[in-house]
């Protein structure tokens, strides 16, 4: 459900969670979840499908998004621009950015996009999930990018786990020394919220760390999540 107070802005429930009114319906969860898929599908993956034409820093139009949406998928013609701020100032993992009256994904990209590259405010120490099969492999020769085109670290013990959880339901979580990779010219940089991207990390600057993954409970069912393409956004534009 996402929904808009006139005091609070944006919201993802029934309620607003500082005041307690109801606010304006915005969209309800079926149609959040579909424009949220078709964003994160567009932004990052197949922009081309519907037209547009994204910068060399991954940004698209707002308005010519909206009017691509309408065009393409036709039960979204009641969509405004106002419907697709509000999914990106309320994902919890900032998944998208909005400037100067363009959007794009912070993220996960299939194609090159310029983002800045600066470590200025990354973490000393970053996480990655591994899975048991591939661990062993990794702190032997590293972690280079597979399906993705950079390296995705997380913000926390706790943000690893979750991203692990989608491939495996116990990930093994290792620690990145994101401090001493700096200082030897590795280039870190924040991508979302819990996000942080790089082009890859040697050997040296991982450890594996012991974590108890019953102290971080699931968040939701094990499945493929907005983070990585799936079937759904492979399809045609209806």
């Amino acid at each position: 459900m996402l929904r808009e107070c006139r005091e609070h802005g944006f919201y993802r429930a029934e309620y607003c969670p500082v005041c307690g009114q109801e606010g304006r319906f915005l969209m309800d969860t079926e149609e959040l979840d579909r424009m949220s898929r078709t964003l994160a599908g567009v932004l990052r993956h197949f922009p081309e499908r519907f037209d547009l034409e994204v910068d060399r820093y991954g940004y698209v139009d707002l308005h010519m998004f909206v009017h691509a949406i309408q065009a393409k998928q036709r039960r979204y013609h009641w969509l405004r621009p106002h419907h697709v701020l509000a999914i990106i100032e309320t994902d919890n993992k900032g998944r998208y950015e909005h400037k100067d009256g363009k959007i794009r994904a912070t993220y996960a990209h299939s194609f090159e996009v310029d983002l800045d590259p600066s470590n200025v405010g990354t973490p000393d120490t970053l996480y990655y999930p591994a899975t048991e099969e591939e661990v062993d492999i990794i702190l032997e020769t590293g972690i280079k990018p597979s399906d993705r085109k950079r390296v995705h670290l997380s913000k926390t013990i706790g943000d690893a786990v979750n991203a692990g959880r989608v491939r495996t339901e116990s990930p093994v979580i290792l620690e990145v020394d994101v401090r001493l990779a700096g200082d030897e010219g590795v280039i870190v940089q924040k991508a979302g919220k819990t996000v942080y991207l790089t082009n890859e990390i040697a050997a040296k600057y991982l450890k594996k760390i012991e974590v108890d993954l019953s102290e971080y409970p699931l968040e939701r069912p094990i499945k493929q999540t907005e983070d990585a393409p799936t079937k759904d956004d492979e399809k045609q534009p209806e």
